[in-house]
């Protein structure tokens, strides 16, 4: 049988963490979460707004895109100060009708105090191109973003 050898457990031969070692390194963590923290909350209302302005303009620009796919009319309509509906008005009578697909978003269901006013109603043509040119506004305590549509369809963040 081989003989074992034993390795003594001397002064500088430790492996591992103490805990006074471990206890400092969370109290650094601590202070500097403590430190981060109130910053990032501050930001989350800048971060509410940018989402949805950008909410509201990939639903416009894909109305647009659903106008020309379909060769159809695309209408929006804004409730109020934080719901719209995107009408596929196929008939283009500017009422949603029976078997006719309507859409209605809430941005408040995701950014709670994002609330948005509207100049127009727009609406997008089979061709691209736009009419009842709208500026819609979104504002929170952080500030607003304006979204534009042109005559040529384009929607773009002001």
């Amino acid at each position: 049988m081989p003989k074992r050898k034993y390795r003594m457990n001397l002064p500088g031969n430790h492996r591992g963490f103490t805990l006074t070692e471990l206890m400092i390194v969370v109290a650094l963590m601590a202070i500097l979460a403590a430190i981060a923290v109130p910053s990032i909350i501050a930001q989350m209302p800048k971060y509410r707004l940018n989402g949805a302005a950008r909410q509201v303009l990939g639903d416009l620009v894909a109305a647009r895109m659903q106008a020309v796919s379909q060769n159809n009319e695309l209408k929006v309509f804004f409730l109020d100060n934080h719901r719209y509906m995107i009408l596929d008005d196929d008939d283009n009578d500017g009422t949603a009708d029976t078997g006719e697909a309507a859409q209605t978003k809430d941005i408040q269901t995701d950014y709670y105090d994002v609330t948005f006013n509207s100049n127009n109603d727009p609406i997008f043509q089979p061709n691209g191109t736009a009419s009842n040119l709208a500026t819609i506004t979104l504002s929170n305590t952080s500030g607003s973003h304006s979204i534009t549509i042109s005559s040529a369809g384009r929607v773009r963040i002001n």
